[in-house]
């Protein structure tokens, strides 16, 4: 991961907020968040470490009714030991409360719940079984991975889903560790793997993984393999030059002025060329009767000198 940059103008469309959010996981994200609509589950949404917004925008597009939205992230405060700090000054430097808020705020008339603190707290803010999606893309480091996976697990309704980030980013091995220490010791069930992300339930996965199937083998721009580990199934999908999902547009949203086409070039044509005055009798005459008048001379002139 590189430390993307801020910027300082309103995002006008959801690619205009830094982060790392591939179109493939826009497209889960969606595809969970929607179901859950149809299924009529209920709870509320919760993202642990947010960045600049990009996909805490997207899941406060999908709040319900009567649901709530936390978000959880340092911004400029302390983090909790030296390494966590360490971590957030070499990645997330540029990250500031006011950027997050201004992005979101591009897109939705009301922020989430916003806790300035590490993401340790959460339980303490969150009641338990209340969430129905949680996104773990806080600390990279592994006891702290390991915390917000236990966070969520209290945290979800039974048949909730988690996703964690960079679970298999070379440099990120903490999480990597955390990830499948949850699924191998934890309880945690894989739903689908993506390039970046793990989603996973406590509930049952194969009603999902099933329904996830049948959707991603109707599309083109997707690569998908399933394969079989430690008991579980694991379905794994790729981007194939997939374009992220449509996406409404913020408030500052200025569509692009079409450049204008060159003027054409003008050609005179025999049709646009004035017609020519039509020759005068005298002309007429001259033309009949000059040739043969020339004729006649240069023949005398012949004979003159023979």
């Amino acid at each position: 991961m590189t430390n993307a940059q801020a910027t300082d103008k309103h995002p006008g469309e959801l690619t205009d907020v830094p982060g790392w959010f591939p179109p493939l996981d826009q497209m889960l994200f969606t595809w969970f968040l929607e179901r859950q609509q149809k299924q009529g589950i209920k709870g509320d949404l919760l993202e642990l470490g947010v960045y600049m917004g990009k996909s805490a925008i997207l899941l406060g597009h999908h709040l319900q009714d009567g649901e709530k939205f936390t978000v959880c992230d340092l911004f400029e405060g302390d983090a909790p030991d030296g390494a966590n700090q360490a971590e957030s000054a070499k990645s997330y430097a540029s990250l500031t409360q006011q950027i997050f808020e201004r992005n979101y705020l591009s897109f939705h008339d009301d922020l989430p719940t916003v806790i300035a603190a590490p993401s340790s707290v959460v339980s303490e803010k969150v009641a338990p079984a209340s969430c129905r999606f949680v996104h773990v893309d806080a600390s990279h480091l592994y006891e702290h991975v390991h915390g917000d996976i236990g966070a969520a697990h209290d945290i979800l309704v039974p048949e909730g889903i988690v996703v964690l980030d960079d679970f298999r980013s070379e440099h990120t091995p903490g999480v990597s560790v955390a990830a499948w220490e949850a699924v191998l010791n934890r309880g945690l069930r894989p739903i689908c793997l993506s390039t970046q992300k793990l989603y996973g339930t406590w509930g049952d996965p194969e009603p999902l993984q099933e329904e996830l199937l049948e959707m991603l083998r109707q599309r083109s721009d997707v690569g998908l393999s399933v394969q079989s580990a430690a008991g579980h199934r694991l379905v794994r999908a790729r981007s194939r030059g997939m374009k992220p999902p449509p996406f409404p547009a913020s408030r500052h949203y200025v569509a692009p002025v079409a450049p204008k086409a060159p003027a054409a070039e003008v050609t005179e044509s025999r049709a646009a060329r004035p017609a020519r005055p039509a020759p005068s009798r005298a002309r007429r005459l001259a033309k009949d009767l000059l040739p043969p008048l020339v004729t006649r001379a240069v023949r005398r002139a012949r004979a003159k000198r023979s």
